[in-house]
């Protein structure tokens, strides 16, 4: 579908809109969902995005068709181990220094915001710069999920630039990088700075332009969310099953029902790494179900057999609420499904599951796939 345009300025015609109030708790359920068990609760953005609501701030959403090709878009998040969001609440004020910094950098502002990954928290990032910096955000991010590194994006798969990178504290700690070899580098590079700020800090990734954006980017991922979301609250407002519904309105598989039996988890690196074991309820009576992740959940094994993989989505729901439980969140005796919701596309190519398929996280397998390709 070709965008309608603007003859005179030979633009896109601008076809922005307000998120409403209202859209908030769908976005963050449905962020939450998709951020297969990492990108940060997204508990505490939600509550920094109300209070900039109430302060008569509002965020507005745009279609990548109604960019032009050389609009220039920053793309943020927060970086770090899910662990530690829990432990360091901040002002949404820093997202906005990191943007602030990279546009001072490059001596240019920013068309537009977007989300490096939809999943978690890191969803809510762009409407909180948009809301304070008064600018539009863009539905799409560069996962469609969460994945734990900069490495795993659709823009790094299209081999698009991997600098200009900023990276801000809590403590007014600023850097920009301004060269790396490859994408591998720029994050280890930045983890280890990460780590030296706390292992919590927010970034301006390299800036993309609008029609990088449009060949790359994966799409429609903001309204996804808060589609996932009024899901899961429509169903408990009729009292009916909101894993189910979501399985169903997303075209995603029900793997196991169950409670959570043990969970192992480690702090290394700048990651939360470690497996989480479930013991079978109801129909999965006498199975048993073991995720393993780096701060998103990687691999499901049923009974030792891998069963669902990375770039699949991997969500594991509390049962009755069917809210999502994030990889710091787990606990002995949580009654828990696991679904699991088809990948972005650009994942499933071969060039996509160099970046983002089981190898990528140093599995000696190849990627199985549980869904046919669209």
């Amino acid at each position: 579908m070709v965008a309608s345009t603007d003859i005179a300025a030979n633009r896109p015609i601008d076809r922005e809109r307000e998120i409403a109030e209202e859209e908030l708790d769908p976005l963050a359920t449905g962020a939450w969902i998709l951020g297969t068990g990492g990108g940060g609760d997204p508990y505490h953005g939600l509550l920094n995005a109300k209070k900039l609501y109430r302060d008569g701030r509002r965020a507005r959403l745009i279609p990548a068709e109604s960019l032009a090709d050389d609009d220039l878009i920053a793309v943020v998040s927060q970086m770090g181990a899910p662990l530690v969001s829990q432990e360091r609440i901040t002002d949404p004020a820093m997202i906005a220094e990191a943007v602030r910094m990279m546009e001072a950098h490059l001596g240019k502002e920013f068309r537009a915001f977007m989300s490096l990954e939809i999943g978690g928290g890191n969803g809510i990032q762009p409407l909180l710069a948009g809301a304070i910096m008064d600018r539009p955000v863009v539905d799409g991010d560069g996962m469609g999920r969460a994945f734990p590194n900069i490495f795993h994006t659709s823009f790094a798969v299209g081999d698009l630039a991997c600098v200009p990178l900023t990276l801000w504290d809590i403590r007014g700690n600023g850097l920009v990088i301004t060269e790396a070899a490859d994408w591998m580098w720029v994050e280890r590079i930045s983890r280890r700075v990460c780590i030296e700020m706390g292992s919590r800090a927010f970034t301006c990734k390299a800036p993309r332009t609008g029609r990088e954006v449009k060949n790359w980017g994966v799409l429609g991922t903001v309204s996804q969310a808060i589609r996932i979301g009024r899901t899961v609250h429509g169903a408990r407002h009729a009292h009916g099953d909101p894993v189910a519904a979501v399985v169903e309105g997303e075209g995603g598989e029900l793997l196991f029902h169950g409670k959570v039996l043990d969970v192992n988890r480690r702090m290394t690196g700048g990651y939360l790494r470690g497996d989480a074991k479930f013991e079978g309820l109801g129909p999965d009576q006498g199975s048993d179900f073991t995720v393993e992740f780096q701060n998103e959940f990687l691999i499901g094994y049923r009974n030792g057999t891998p069963a669902v993989m990375v770039p699949d989505l991997i969500c594991v729901l509390d049962t009755v609420s069917g809210e999502a439980l994030g990889t710091e969140a787990l606990r002995y005796g949580q009654r828990i499904t696991v679904i699991a919701l088809p990948s972005p596309e650009v994942f499933r190519t071969e060039k996509g599951l160099v970046h983002a398929g089981p190898r990528a996280f140093g599995y000696d397998f190849d990627f199985e796939p549980l869904f046919p390709r669209s």
